[in-house]
């Protein structure tokens, strides 16, 4: 068995207006993410997690924010579309374990459906995948409400 580790990282700017999508939900809040796509930063993390455990780059690579046919995308597709390049290169997804780093809102509410949806995205019982969140005790840009970050970890296995 060959397994291996990924690390992920994003972030994005909140802005009034936008809606708020974490985790493949939408969370009910006065400010969404910016980005290209629907800037779902615990997504991103995960793909980003995945690629790089299968040195396949990272998710600017394969879904760059200059291509106009991912504006507005929603980004439960960029992760599918990432499950299946690591199936055709080989590999099966272990176990994921991510947190969100925001001041607001309150989502522990919201962590049981982002971690359904991202198992059934990525084809995997829902105890194999780990979703967190945390305040950072209002310091830095999160804690002062102007973005969001997500760290993701992962584990895959090369298919025999």
């Amino acid at each position: 068995m060959t397994f291996r580790t990924g690390i992920g990282y994003d972030v994005h700017q909140l802005q009034e207006g936008l809606p708020l999508w974490l985790g493949g939900i939408q969370i009910p809040h006065t400010k969404g993410l910016l980005g290209h796509s629907d800037a779902d930063v615990l997504i991103h993390a995960i793909c980003d997690a995945l690629l790089g455990a299968a040195a396949l780059g990272d998710i600017g690579k394969h879904f760059p924010d200059t291509d106009p046919a991912l504006k507005g995308i929603d980004s439960k597709i960029l992760l599918a579309k990432t499950c299946e390049l690591l199936d055709s290169h080989g590999y099966t997804i272990g176990n994921v374990d991510a947190i969100l780093c925001l001041q607001r809102p309150k989502v522990a509410p919201y962590i049981p459906l982002m971690r359904e949806t991202l198992a059934t995205i990525m084809h995997l019982d829902t105890d194999a995948v780990s979703v967190k969140a945390t305040t950072t005790e209002h310091l830095g840009f999160e804690g002062r409400e102007e973005g969001v970050s997500a760290i993701a970890n992962v584990l895959i296995e090369r298919k025999h």
